[in-house]
């Protein structure tokens, strides 16, 4: 395997700068002065200049959309854009086509992500088969598969019935495994299109209630601390839901939580344009909800951030607002949203940053090597940030086959210049290796 050794690196965005040798998949060693000529012959130099070094970052919440819609996105593109963005694992939703509610499904999955090879993909299984809501899926198999499905989801879809709910929380504590929930009351977003509220009102859109998230995060936390189950929160979007996350967690109860860089940085203005590339589910919030969130996650109350990456094919989103798929571009973009929005407003700093873009989500998704402390020793997975480097957002230019971006033509700060993943280089400078 090809040493690395990345040249005047700032840890954590701290202290004087440092030499990082990587051998063998690991942190070999860490100070100053290390030189190429110390270690294999074949070393690759990445000349640093106090960029920030972080732990590779870990998405909880990603739609490849293979098998069956490779017309969006396929691994390969999706673990490129990945790659790029700064991750090291990213965790696979389950709405594909077939749906992956069985072994077969989440171990070719996982198969695929590790012939490509650029970040590894863990599969999130269904809850309920098909997505249907109706009979819990095989969560045993998929649990003692090859694939090892650590997190269950019938994400796009909510687990409505209270009684399924509970089943999945109570079996899930035996399997070791977390149940993410989309937590959305269904009787209550029939139709709806937007944020219930003033936009909405204005522009003639079925509205989207908060309480139809907060209703279902409250009986959710109540299942969950009554079975002794962990408990995952997807897209938290509404001020109400991080009320009752705090209550529940002062309680006891095994809960965590995500919020998504759109919901940190957008909001239901955008909707005035009509234009399909803002619609998400759930859907942009008001501005006092964003703030109300950005403050939830550097308190702690939300764990991390998540993409939520949806790519769609051009005719599912270039079309009217109502016909229109719900979803946005996340991986490349993600880390700087949070640097526009945690980092320069001083809410978090590059520490905070690795706290929710990587350990949080590492430890929730039991990935033992990934999030790990930048010490000597540990696996070298990392993500190299220029802080002061800004670029500006194309989707044509991105590598998903999809390029549904809300961010199309923003300056943005933060640059991932360097991905690594076991110590092998998976991109640098824009460009995978």
């Amino acid at each position: 395997m090809t040493a690395v050794l990345i040249k005047g690196a700032k840890l954590y965005g701290e202290g004087d700068p440092v030499d990082v040798l990587i051998e063998n998949g690991v942190l070999a060693r860490i100070g100053t002065g290390i030189e190429a000529a110390e270690a294999a012959e074949d070393t690759e130099v990445i000349e640093a200049a106090g960029q920030v070094l972080l732990p590779g970052f870990v998405d909880l919440h990603t739609h490849l959309r293979e098998p069956g819609r490779e017309d969006a996105e396929t691994i390969a593109t999706g673990s490129a854009a990945a790659a790029l963005g700064g991750y090291t694992a990213v965790f696979a939703m389950a709405n594909t086509d077939p749906v992956a509610d069985n072994a077969v499904i989440v171990d070719h999955v996982w198969r695929r992500g590790q012939e490509v090879g650029l970040v590894d993909v863990h599969p999130v299984g269904a809850v309920t088969v098909g997505l249907k809501g109706e009979k819990l899926a095989e969560l045993g198999t998929m649990a003692k598969s090859r694939a090892r499905v650590r997190v269950f989801s019938d994400d796009g879809l909510c687990v409505a019935d209270p009684l399924l709910m509970r089943r999945a929380l109570e079996y899930s504590t035996a399997l070791d495994v977390v149940i993410a929930q989309h937590a959305e009351e269904p009787r209550l977003t029939v139709g709806a299109q937007a944020h219930e509220g003033e936009q909405s009102a204005r522009l003639g859109y079925t509205g989207w209630p908060a309480s139809a998230e907060e209703s279902i995060v409250a009986r959710d936390c109540l299942l969950a601390k009554h079975a002794g189950a962990r408990l995952h929160v997807c897209h938290v979007s509404t001020s109400g839901t991080t009320d009752i996350l705090r209550w529940a967690k002062d309680r006891g109860t095994k809960v965590s939580a995500e919020v998504t860089p759109h919901h940190l940085l957008l909001t239901d203005e955008r909707l005035s344009t009509y234009d399909p590339i803002n619609k998400v589910n759930p859907p942009l919030r008001t501005g006092g909800d964003a703030e109300k969130l950005r403050a939830a996650l550097a308190e702690g109350v939300i764990d991390c951030v998540a993409t939520d990456h949806a790519p769609h094919a051009v005719q599912d989103k270039d079309c009217e607002w109502s016909a229109a798929r719900p979803g946005m571009l996340g991986l490349q973009t993600a880390l700087s949203i949070v640097a526009e929005t945690m980092v320069k407003t001083g809410l978090l700093d590059w520490r905070g940053v690795a706290r929710v873009m990587s350990e949080r989500p590492a430890e929730i998704g039991n990935l033992p090597d990934h999030g790990r402390p930048l010490a000597e020793g540990e696996p070298a997975n990392l993500a190299l940030v220029d802080p002061d480097a800004e670029w500006t957002v194309r989707g044509a230019e991105l590598a998903s086959i999809a390029g549904n971006t809300p961010y199309e033509g923003m300056r943005l700060p933060g640059v991932v210049t360097a991905t690594v993943l076991r110590g092998r280089i998976t991109s640098r400078e824009g460009k995978i290796q």
